[in-house]
C-alpha cells in the first residue's frame, strides 16, 4: 500500500506591523515593516530591509509554514474614519506629492505618524521624512530652501524650555531669516516619541524614569524587560492603531502641523 505524506497545514496571517516572519527558506527574519496585496517589507535585528512578494506559503511564523495575508482596515465601513479621527471620503484620492514637508526626528517618529496620519497626509500630498535626529535640522533646513510655496513643518521630540532641541529650534529660526516664517517647528514635551504613546496601549501602568547618561529606549528596554531596542520598537509601533493610542500633546503638535503645510 503506497504511504502518503501527511498534509501540511497552512496558516493564514495578516501582516500588521510589527509581526515577525521569516521566509520559506530560513533565509532572512524580520518584522513587517509594511505590506499590501502586493509585497511585504521586512526589517531584521540590524535594521536590515528586504521585499518579499506576498505568494502564498512563502512565510515562516513560529516555525509553522504561512501565508501574509495584507492588514485589514481597523475602522469599519459604517464609522468611515481614519486613524486620525478625520472623516475618511471614498471619493478622496492620494494627490501627487507637494513640495511642502513635515519632518520627523527619526524612524519610529515617521512610522507613528504614518500610521495614525496616514491617510489624511496622503490625501493632502504631503511626505513625511526621518531626519535622524535634531541635530542636522539646521543644515537641512537651510538645504530645503523653505519658500512660500515650499512650507516645512517640523515635528521635535522633547521641545522644552532648555533642552537641546529648543535650543536647535531658536537658532535654526534666527538662522533662515526671512525665510524662518515658511518654518513650523513644533513638538512635544517627552523624551522620545514612544512615550508619547499612553502606557495603557503597552500594558504598562507608566513609562520609567530613565536616568541621565543612559540611552533612554536602551533603559526603558532593560527596566520593562522588552529585549533590545528593537524589540521594543516592534511592541510599542504595533500598539499604535489610532490618535485614542497618544498623548494629547503630539496630536495638537501634528494637527497644527498639518494645516500649517496645506493651508
Amino acid at each position: 500500500m503506497a504511504s502518503h505524506k501527511p498534509k501540511v497545514e497552512i496558516l493564514t496571517v495578516e501582516a500588521e506591523p510589527g509581526l515577525v516572519v521569516e521566509d520559506a527558506t530560513g533565509s532572512f527574519c524580520g518584522a513587517v515593516i509594511r505590506a499590501d496585496v502586493r509585497e511585504v517589507v521586512l526589517e531584521d535585528r540590524d535594521g536590515r530591509r528586504r521585499l518579499f512578494p506576498m505568494k502564498p506559503a512563502s512565510f515562516l511564523y513560529e516555525g509553522r509554514l504561512a501565508t501574509l495575508t495584507p492588514p485589514r482596515p481597523r475602522q469599519s465601513p459604517e464609522q468611515q474614519r481614519s486613524a486620525s479621527g478625520s472623516v475618511r471620503g471614498d471619493d478622496r484620492r492620494a494627490k501627487v506629492a507637494l513640495p511642502h514637508r513635515i519632518w520627523v526626528e527619526g524612524l519610529h517618529d515617521a512610522a507613528i505618524v504614518e500610521r495614525v496620519w496616514g491617510h489624511d497626509l496622503r490625501v493632502e500630498g504631503v511626505v513625511v521624512e526621518p531626519l535622524h535626529g535634531a541635530d542636522v535640522l539646521v543644515e537641512a533646513a537651510q538645504e530645503f530652501a523653505p519658500g512660500p510655496n515650499r512650507k516645512l513643518g517640523v515635528l521635535v521630540d522633547h521641545l522644552v524650555t532648555g533642552s537641546k532641541e529648543s535650543r536647535i529650534a531658536e537658532g535654526l529660526r534666527r538662522d533662515l531669516g526671512p525665510a524662518a516664517q515658511y518654518v513650523q517647528i513644533l513638538g512635544h514635551p517627552y523624551v522620545d516619541i514612544w512615550e508619547a504613546v499612553k502606557p495603557s496601549v503597552v500594558g504598562i501602568r507608566e513609562w520609567p524614569t530613565i536616568p541621565r547618561g543612559i540611552e533612554w529606549k536602551k533603559g526603558v528596554c532593560d527596566v520593562l524587560g522588552w529585549g533590545d531596542e528593537r524589540d521594543g520598537a516592534r511592541r510599542v509601533l504595533g500598539a499604535v492603531s489610532t490618535w485614542n493610542d497618544l498623548q494629547t500633546p503630539l496630536i495638537t503638535a501634528m494637527e497644527q502641523l498639518i494645516d500649517f503645510v496645506t493651508t
